[in-house]
């Protein structure tokens, strides 16, 4: 066999089999590497370029070491899901630096954490004074978390508005030019609905690249053809438009009526909807 074609037939079944190996480590090695498993990715990596190189390693030489070294961070993994000491002992802890706001100067020397280095790590969060920090601690990943103190915490609509409406994770009912199902459903919507709004912005499913739906059933779509403008989405303007009408028409019924008892319910019902249009304008503008 050509030394070319027998480097070729190695380095896809390398491939393959490191395909394998990642998928076993799961999402959570790719996303957050500790060393240990960063020194594995690189010994891996070695191994398998040596051995799709060098023509005098026999497979089985390779495979049983690429194997030892992926199926070690994989029993550990297991044995950490089942014992919180043993991860304890291998990821260790998160040890607290800023605590009631004040700076731990013991725990910083623990972890061998300069002030300078501390001062770092909170500017690469926007804070910039250490009397803003209520609670600071630094995560076993090397990360550092802050809590800061209540008056310094960024305005929220939940701190203005005492009913919240629940915002949900937009739907994809389009993609590719292709119609989803699913997503239509969980939206709890059909295709007769998104091919009626569609006709309403004059556009066909197949020059669609994308369409979604938010919680509040507003279609947005974005076209292969990006010179085309498409109409901003209506409904919640529609919706709270209305609201206003139905208050109107409330506060006439109450003129044009001689009933008293009709009256006072007009004019009742007016007020409520005039307090829900005050509630929920910030979310309909």
């Amino acid at each position: 066999m050509p030394a070319w074609l027998e480097v070729a037939i190695r380095s896809i079944c390398i491939l393959i089999g490191l395909f394998v190996i990642t998928k076993l480590l799961g999402k959570k090695q790719l996303s957050k590497l500790s060393f240990f498993e960063y020194i594995v990715g690189i010994t891996i990596g070695d191994i398998a370029g040596s051995m799709s190189m060098d023509l005098d390693i026999r497979l089985t030489e390779g495979i049983t070491s690429i194997l030892i070294w992926s199926l070690f961070p994989v029993a550990i993994s297991i044995i950490s899901l089942r014992s919180k000491k043993f991860r304890d002992f291998v990821e260790g802890n998160s040890t607290v630096f800023i605590k009631n706001g004040k700076i731990l100067e013991d725990n910083l020397k623990k972890e061998k954490y300069t002030i300078d280095e501390l001062l770092e790590q909170l500017r690469k969060k926007d804070v910039f004074r250490v009397a803003d920090v209520e609670f600071a601690t630094l995560e076993a990943n090397g990360d550092l978390s802050i809590l800061l103190k209540r008056d310094k915490q960024p305005l929220t609509i939940g701190d203005i508005q005492p009913y919240v409406p629940e915002e949900k994770e937009p739907q994809t009912v389009i993609m590719d030019g292709e119609i989803l199902d699913e997503p239509l459903a969980t939206a709890r919507l059909n295709r007769g609905w998104l091919k009626q709004q569609l006709d309403q912005m004059g556009v066909a499913v197949e020059n669609v690249f994308l369409a979604q739906v938010d919680s509040y059933g507003q279609l947005t779509v974005d076209l292969y053809d990006d010179r085309i403008q498409v109409p901003e989405p209506q409904q919640k303007q529609l919706l709270l438009a209305s609201m206003k009408k139905a208050e109107a028409d409330f506060e006439l019924f109450a003129l044009q009526t001689n009933d008293a008892e009709a009256k006072r319910m007009y004019e009742q019902q007016a007020k409520q909807m005039q307090q829900l249009i005050q509630n929920l304008q910030p979310f309909l503008t």
